[in-house]
């Protein structure tokens, strides 16, 4: 019995080592996460969720906003809705099954002003000052050129327009505040807001 609560506590401490170098890894190798995990995007987020998520964007019925990273649409469906009836909700993800995940549920909801689009945050598909509003929330840290990223959505978005990037404690990929608002800012983007604490955040910068 003894050398059996032997192996198990070896065994649980050998799988506990095995995680935490996996997420060493994915720190080390940013990279989206793929499609066939895509049960791991769809997990409640408790510290960024929806509506506060709706708080520090404060949408507004009318307006044209970009979500990058959209996964499977865990804010995207809802989003869509803060923006209807004339507002529309462009997404833009690297991978297209992704994406067709995503536009396959908004049209089982009947949801009619979401546009996606396949591309990389490092060289957005759009013109200069298309967005009202974007937001990138559990997606940043998988971007390997973080800055490259922050001055493209710097770009699309409108003067006096919003950026709300969303951090969740336990992302392997989770970029820290301080770090966030310096790239921001040298990015040209002005710090306004921060909600949420020790589970995640979001924070909103002006344009």
């Amino acid at each position: 019995m003894k050398m059996r609560r032997i192996a198990l506590t070896l065994g649980g401490t050998t799988l506990l080592g095995a995680g935490i170098l996996i997420v060493l890894r994915w720190r080390a190798n940013p990279s989206a996460c793929p499609y066939r995990g895509r049960v791991l995007v769809e997990l409640p987020r408790p510290g960024v969720t929806r509506g506060r998520l709706r708080e520090v964007l404060a949408p507004r019925a009318g307006e044209r906003v970009l979500e990058v990273g959209p996964g499977t649409g865990y804010y995207s469906l809802d989003a869509a809705g803060w923006l209807a009836p004339d507002g529309t909700l462009d997404i833009l993800d690297l991978q297209q099954e992704m994406l067709d995940h995503t536009m396959a549920k908004a049209r089982a909801r009947g949801i009619t002003n979401m546009v996606s689009a396949r591309g990389d945050a490092t060289a957005l598909p759009y013109p200069e000052d298309s967005f009202d509003a974007a937001y990138v929330v559990a997606t940043l840290g998988e971007i390997p050129d973080q800055n490259g990223a922050l001055r493209e959505l710097r770009r699309v978005i409108r003067p006096g327009g919003r950026l709300v990037v969303g951090e969740a404690l336990l992302d392997p990929h989770r970029v820290s505040f301080g770090k966030l608002r310096t790239r921001a800012e040298e990015a040209g983007l002005d710090f306004k807001r921060r909600i949420g604490g020790a589970t995640g955040y979001l924070a909103c910068f002006g344009a």
